[in-house]
């Protein structure tokens, strides 16, 4: 029998949503999605992205924050303690994760050094992977 590190705790996966993916799959508009949805971080990550894209940087803040508070929520009701694993694998993961790396793009164009750099930490602690995946990588 081996065991990992005692000290880190088992890595936490969201609940999986069904029907809230399927539309976000299925090409329904983001702002549709978080519409009926508004506790689904993978559409609000997706109106962080395209604001982002788009050049509206306030915007993308303002969604990217809403999708990451909204996922800190989940996050909690799953088990987890303010730290530890968030892995980017688990799909329903990855609205939470996509939200914070696009929380930190946002603060950075707009000069929030500071929570940038806590936003990439947190990303990278979160899941080494996720920096890449998101394209976030320090």
């Amino acid at each position: 029998m081996t065991h990992g590190n005692l000290l880190e705790p088992d890595a936490t996966r969201l609940p999986e949503r069904p029907e809230a993916q399927a539309a976000l799959d299925s090409a329904t508009d983001p702002a549709e999605v978080a519409a009926e949805y508004p506790d689904f971080s993978e559409a609000w990550a997706a109106l962080a992205e395209r604001a982002l894209s788009d050049g509206n940087v306030v915007a993308a803040y303002a969604y990217a924050r809403t999708g990451y508070h909204r996922g800190l929520d989940q996050l909690r009701r799953a088990g987890w303690k303010g730290f530890g694993p968030v892995p980017w694998s688990h799909r329903p993961n990855q609205g939470f994760l996509r939200s914070l790396a696009a929380l930190a793009l946002a603060a950075q164009r707009i000069g929030e050094t500071e929570e940038y750099e806590r936003c990439a930490t947190f990303l990278a602690e979160s899941d080494s992977e996720a920096p890449k995946a998101t394209g976030l990588e320090n």
